[in-house]
């Protein structure tokens, strides 16, 4: 009997540590599908998804700051996502800073070369604006720490509805114009002074037509401004040495016969130099010898 309940109480407390192990493991599951859909959440927002409200229209911005492990895969996979999605990219620049560079010879051929460098890529991207949240939770995959991330919906209804009204504004002055012309007969100066206007009125209209098409351009693709960063890195690589002069210098022998070859060529030159110059030195020889024996010897 005894034998049976040592039995049954070993079973069960097997069963409970089995248990426990078991649910341990799936909350731990749960954190870790938690945390990576953590930053997703995070990133998200209502005021990316475009609404079906014909009375409001919105232009959508985000501006989104994040580390990642590596800027330039991060690039590369926004970009296509960018494309993907029907988007294109207006600007990207990617760079390495060098923050410090430091040389350690370690034989008299190598030096190894250590380089701290971080690097960072500026992105601007224009999403079509039913694609805006899509696109957000995609870059949220390469996020690794997120600095800060805006996003703006800017109503802009009210500025399409008075730049379509300055239009026709526009429109109706203009056919009276066309019209007060017409019945202006040869006046030359009115004539030229509706004209005038008239030109006037076309070129605000032109104006209020670029407008609208830059809102509406702007209402239909969202703009995303993105700056990735990722932690500083470090290189090494060994390279050859630069030998100084003095590795180059030759023997003390080959000096001494070069100072011997220099100082003949010297003595040389001089040779040549009083040789070229015989007449003036006879000349004077020849004065000198003259005063001596002739004028002073007399005085």
């Amino acid at each position: 009997m005894k034998t049976i309940a040592k039995f049954g109480l070993t079973t069960l407390v097997i069963i409970t540590i089995l248990f426990s192990c078991k649910k341990a493991d799936s909350l731990a599951e749960d954190s870790l599908s938690d945390s990576s859909n953590s930053t997703t959440d995070i990133i998200s927002s209502s005021a990316a998804v475009e609404k079906k409200d014909s009375s409001h229209q919105f232009i959508r911005t985000a501006d989104i700051k994040f580390k990642v492990k590596n800027v330039a895969k991060s690039t590369y996979a926004i970009e296509n996502a960018t494309v993907k999605f029907g988007g294109f990219v207006t600007y990207t620049n990617l760079q390495s800073t060098i923050h410090d560079e430091i040389q350690t010879k370690i034989s008299q051929d190598s030096t190894l070369q250590t380089t701290k460098y971080s690097v960072i890529n500026n992105i601007t991207i224009r999403i079509p604006n039913t694609r805006l949240d899509t696109v957000i939770k995609t870059i949220a995959k390469q996020i690794d720490f997120l600095d800060y991330r805006v996003i703006k919906a800017d109503d802009v209804s009210l500025k399409l509805l008075a730049n379509q009204l300055a239009q026709n504004r526009s429109a109706e002055n203009h056919k009276r114009i066309e019209k007060a012309i017409d019945n202006k007969g040869k006046k030359i100066n009115d004539v030229m002074q509706a004209e005038n206007t008239l030109a006037e009125q076309k070129e605000q209209n032109d104006s209020s037509k670029i407008e609208k098409l830059s809102l509406k351009d702007q209402i239909n693709f969202s703009t995303i401004t993105l700056q990735l960063y990722q932690n500083q890195s470090l290189k090494q690589e060994v390279i050859a040495s630069i030998k100084d002069n003095n590795t180059y210098k030759p023997n003390i022998g080959i000096e001494i016969i070069d100072a011997l070859k220099s100082g003949w060529y010297i003595l040389q030159g001089i040779i040549v130099f009083f040789l070229s110059i015989w007449p003036f030195i006879l000349i004077g020889t020849v004065g000198v010898f003259i005063y001596r024996k002739y004028v002073k010897k007399g005085s």
